[in-house]
C-alpha cells in the first residue's frame, strides 16, 4: 500500500516536470515575438537635397507661328504658253535664276516691227530736219513765206516726236520679251509648279500663282504677348525697357528653345478684344530647318535679375490643391510646409513662398513618409545635367549644364 502510493507521487511530479517544459518551449516564442513586436523598426533611408538660392531672370512663354521675310507669288506679266519649267519643286533658288520660260516667238517678232518702225521714223525725222534747214536759206532770200516756214518747222518737231514714240514702242516690245523668262525675284525656297508645260497663261494680278517663293534665312516667328506682360517688359523701374530682349525659340518636337534671336518689332496699338499685343522676333536659319508656318515656343526674357528658390518638380507634393514639401530638421524629422510656386526655370521650379536656400527637403519618395516621420537622410543633388542640358541653351541654362555649383561631368552627375 505504501509501495503503491510512493509510485503515484512519483508520477504526478514526472507529469509536473514534463507539463512546466512544454509551457515554457509554448509560451517562450510568444515572448520573444512581444519583445521583438517592441523594437522601432528602422528609420526609413530617403533622397534629400539642398534649396537652391540662385539669380536668375524669369522667361515667359508663349505661342507663335514661324513666318518668312519674304513671301513672293510668282505671276506671268505677258500671256502666252509656258514652254518650260526651269526649277525642281522644293529646291533653293537664288535671286535671278530662271523658274519659267514663257513662248517667247511672239514678243521677238513684236520686237523686230517696233525696230523697224523705229527706224522709218528717224528716215522721217531726218528728212522734215533737213527741209527745215532749206526753207530757213529760202526764208532768209524771201522766197517763201514765214506760213510756209513755219509749217516745215512743225512738220521737223512732229516727226521728231514719232521718233520718241517708236523708241518707247521698242522697249516695251523688248520688256515684254524679257518677261517671257520668269526668274527667281529673291532668294529662297521655290514650292511646286502649279502651272506645267504646254498651258496657257494669261498677264495680270487676275492670272493664277504660277508657284512662290519664300526667303530661308533669316526669318520671324510672331506671337501674341498679353498686357501685364508688355507693362513689365516696358517699366524702367523693373528692369524693362530693354533696347534687346533676350528671346529663344523651339519648334514642337523641340527640348527647349534652342534657336536665339532678337525682337524685330512690336505693334503700335493693343487688340482690345484679345487683350494682347503682336510681337515678332527675327531668327538666323542658315540650315532651313524652320519652316514658315510651323508652330512655335517662344521664350522672352524680361525684368532685372533677382535671387529666386529654386526646387525640382519631383519635391513637391499636392494636398487638395495646396503644394507642400516636407522639410528635414535637425533631428532627421519631416516636417510639412507650404510652398507658393512660381514658374519653371531652367529644370528647377520656382518657389516665391515657404523656402529659404539651403533647407534640406525630401526630393524623392514622399509616397513612402509623411509629416513627423524620421528618415535617414541620404543627400543628392537637386538636378542633375541630365535633366537641364536637353531643355535648350538659355544663357541660364548654359550656366547649369556648365555647373555653376558642382558639376562633375556628362554622365549624369550633380550640377546643382
Amino acid at each position: 500500500m505504501q509501495q503503491q502510493k510512493r509510485r503515484t507521487l512519483i508520477a504526478l511530479a514526472i507529469v509536473v516536470v514534463l507539463g512546466a517544459g512544454v509551457a515554457g518551449s509554448i509560451l517562450r516564442p510568444w515572448h520573444g515575438g512581444e519583445a521583438h513586436a517592441n523594437t522601432p523598426p528602422p528609420a526609413p533611408a530617403i533622397e534629400v537635397a539642398a534649396v537652391v538660392g540662385q539669380t536668375i531672370t524669369e522667361w515667359d512663354e508663349f505661342s507663335g507661328r514661324v513666318e518668312a521675310v519674304e513671301r513672293v507669288e510668282i505671276r506671268p506679266r505677258v500671256g502666252g504658253t509656258i514652254d518650260a519649267v526651269h526649277f525642281r519643286e522644293g529646291a533653293l533658288v537664288k535671286k535671278g535664276d530662271p523658274l519659267f520660260t514663257i513662248d517667247p516667238r511672239p514678243y521677238a517678232a513684236e520686237v523686230a516691227r517696233a525696230d523697224a518702225a523705229l527706224g522709218a521714223a528717224q528716215v522721217r525725222a531726218a528728212h522734215a530736219q533737213s527741209e527745215q534747214t532749206r526753207a530757213q536759206r529760202l526764208l532768209d532770200d524771201n522766197a517763201i513765206s514765214k506760213r510756209e516756214f513755219d509749217e516745215r518747222i512743225n512738220a521737223a518737231r512732229e516727226t521728231s516726236a514719232n521718233v520718241r514714240a517708236a523708241q518707247a514702242q521698242l522697249e516695251t516690245a523688248r520688256l515684254n520679251l524679257a518677261y517671257t523668262r520668269i526668274t527667281a525675284p529673291v532668294a529662297g525656297r521655290v514650292s511646286r509648279a502649279e502651272i506645267t508645260v504646254g498651258n496657257l497663261v494669261a498677264a495680270g494680278t487676275a492670272s493664277p500663282a504660277l508657284t512662290t517663293v519664300v526667303s530661308v534665312s533669316p526669318v520671324y516667328a510672331s506671337f501674341e504677348i498679353d498686357e501685364q506682360s508688355y507693362l513689365r517688359y516696358t517699366a524702367p523701374g523693373a528692369g524693362g525697357g530693354q533696347p534687346n530682349l533676350p528671346v529663344y525659340l523651339g519648334l514642337a518636337n523641340e527640348d527647349g528653345n534652342p534657336h536665339e534671336g532678337k525682337i524685330q518689332s512690336v505693334d503700335n496699338r493693343l487688340d482690345p478684344r484679345s487683350g494682347t499685343i503682336r510681337v515678332r522676333a527675327v531668327f538666323q536659319n542658315e540650315d532651313g530647318r524652320l519652316l514658315p508656318g510651323l508652330y512655335a515656343k517662344v521664350k522672352l526674357g524680361g525684368g532685372a535679375p533677382h535671387a529666386a528658390v529654386l526646387v525640382n518638380d519631383r519635391a513637391v507634393g499636392t494636398d487638395q490643391g495646396k503644394k507642400f514639401v516636407l522639410v528635414v530638421d535637425k533631428t532627421n524629422k519631416l516636417v510639412y510646409r507650404e510652398v507658393e510656386l512660381g514658374p519653371n526655370h531652367d529644370g528647377l521650379r520656382v518657389v516665391r513662398k515657404g523656402l529659404k536656400p539651403g533647407e534640406t527637403i525630401v526630393v524623392n519618395g514622399l509616397q513612402r513618409v509623411r509629416p513627423g516621420d524620421t528618415v535617414q537622410p541620404k543627400p543628392v543633388a537637386m538636378a542633375f545635367r541630365s535633366e537641364l542640358e536637353p531643355r535648350g541653351t538659355t544663357p541660364d541654362r548654359k550656366q547649369a549644364a556648365s555647373g555653376k555649383a558642382s558639376a562633375e561631368g556628362d554622365d549624369g552627375k550633380p550640377v546643382i
